[in-house]
């Protein structure tokens, strides 16, 4: 894992090498909480499917598990969120694909400017 900087690449490399969203840190993608928000302009993929198995938590409210179709047809389960209902207070993270940055199937490279 490296440190975030101006842009950030996601890359899946366990399973492929599909590279799921690029952009600048910021309102592009924002790392929050030891996760990464991503706003739908820097998904590279149109794989992320809402998969309607509610959560909640306790300050950012209620969120839809989302899983990953890949091209070949096989789905990784659960492997992020999307808040539909979020708390006020945390705009960077309303409608947003949710990613925990320390997933064991996601690289974050960083490339600097």
């Amino acid at each position: 894992m490296s440190h975030y900087g101006a842009d950030h690449h996601f890359y899946l490399y366990k399973v492929t090498q599909t590279k799921l969203a690029e952009g600048p840190k910021g309102w592009g993608i924002t790392p929050f909480e030891g996760n990464m928000y991503i706003s739908r302009k820097y998904l590279l993929t149109d794989g992320f499917k809402i998969n309607y198995f509610p959560g909640f938590f306790i300050y950012k409210f209620f969120y839809l598990w989302v899983d990953l179709v890949l091209t070949d047809g096989s789905k990784i389960k659960n492997l992020g969120w999307m808040y539909f209902l979020a708390n006020p207070l945390f705009p960077f993270i309303w409608f947003r694909v949710g990613i925990p940055a320390n997933h064991p199937e996601i690289e974050i490279n960083e490339i600097v400017n």
